[in-house]
């Protein structure tokens, strides 16, 4: 993997005489790429937060009501109509005192915790098929009209502009009302992933193929076409690997929007449908409620920010870990450095 970092280019100018020789970056004495990449990564405080928040949320989501056949530790569901305990409010008193609704109930009795967790764990399953189908067809479209040009860049660019016209709520509807009424209800979050991962690749093309206009100019795409390097070398080994942080970034912006728009569906009725249920299904279920039983808004909308922020945070960390261009920005090394050298 040939990353050009700004060490490999010649400096225009002769180091003036006397002058102190450049400080060499700490993290990158004596380690490979992958070492330099998973340092930085952990030397971002906000992203491995992040990444520990988002671990909890999806342990927590798919063990404790089961997923795919597999019985979970927790004792109820989130179909089970139970009697109402303390009038359907939550029951947590302390930490480590839970009760038996620690969310509370829903108007109908079934328990609020098994409903939210349910309802996580298919934002966070729409979430991934959205981000790795439109990752995967955004940067192998955006890169293909990037490098080749010509009329591979014209009939790859008109396909974009016609996917970008369709409109993704109505579609959506359509392929949900199709679903309720051919497909099971187990189908409904994979055919909407599917769809929407299918519909939502436009932008990042976009910036890719902006990506590779830049890259391919750049030397080090001459030597490897000097070389004998193949086309598809050239794209995956060379310069996709310098375009890792524009990827990366939109691909999480993609997967945190994905999660809103799936809410907003299941939210106006054309998401998931009963008796399966999701974060915004949850909410609208329970809007007239507002007023009277305000937590059973609380815990759904905390759980959609908090996996929004976890995805974006993350992103931003492993931007900041692959781009070679991205450097942390250390006040007291920058202030050493500006001390005038002792006699």
């Amino acid at each position: 993997m040939s990353i050009q970092t700004p060490s490999d280019v010649p400096s225009a100018e002769p180091a003036a005489a006397g002058a102190p020789e450049r400080p060499v970056e700490p993290e990158a004495k004596g380690l490979s790429q992958g070492q330099i990449v998973r340092k930085k990564f952990f030397d971002n405080t906000a992203a491995i937060v992040s990444l520990v928040v988002f671990a909890i949320i999806f342990l927590l989501a798919f063990t404790s009501v089961g997923f795919a056949g597999i019985p979970g530790w927790w004792k109820y569901n989130h179909t089970e109509f139970l009697p109402l305990v303390n009038g359907g409010a939550p029951t947590v008193t302390g930490p480590f005192s839970w009760g038996e609704h620690p969310f509370g109930q829903d108007s109908i009795g079934r328990d609020y915790f098994a409903m939210t967790m349910r309802g996580t764990q298919n934002s966070i399953i729409i979430m991934f098929i959205i981000g790795a189908l439109a990752g995967l067809v955004g940067v192998i479209i955006g890169a293909c009209s990037g490098y080749f040009r010509g009329w591979p860049e014209a009939v790859l660019m008109r396909f974009t502009d016609v996917i970008i016209i369709i409109p993704v709520v109505l579609a959506a509807a359509t392929l949900g009302e199709a679903v309720n009424r051919f497909v099971g209800a187990g189908a409904q979050i994979w055919l909407l992933g599917l769809f929407l991962g299918l519909v939502l690749w436009t932008g990042l093309a976009r910036l890719v193929r902006g990506e590779f206009l830049t890259l391919r100019e750049r030397e080090f795409v001459d030597a490897a076409k000097i070389a004998g390097a193949s086309n598809t070398r050239i794209i995956f080994k060379h310069i996709l690997p310098n375009a890792v942080g524009v990827i990366i970034v939109n691909t999480t912006l993609l997967m945190s929007s994905a999660i809103l728009l799936e809410t907003a569906l299941s939210y106006i009725g054309f998401g998931v449908k009963a008796p399966d249920v999701s974060l915004g299904l949850i909410i609208s279920q329970n809007q007239e409620a507002f007023q009277t039983r305000p937590w059973l808004f609380w815990f759904p909308g905390l759980f959609i920010v908090l996996i929004c922020l976890c995805i974006n945070f993350i992103g931003d960390g492993l931007r900041d870990a692959f781009d070679p261009r991205q450097k942390k920005f250390r006040a007291s090394r920058a202030k050493e450095s500006g001390k005038p050298a002792a006699a």
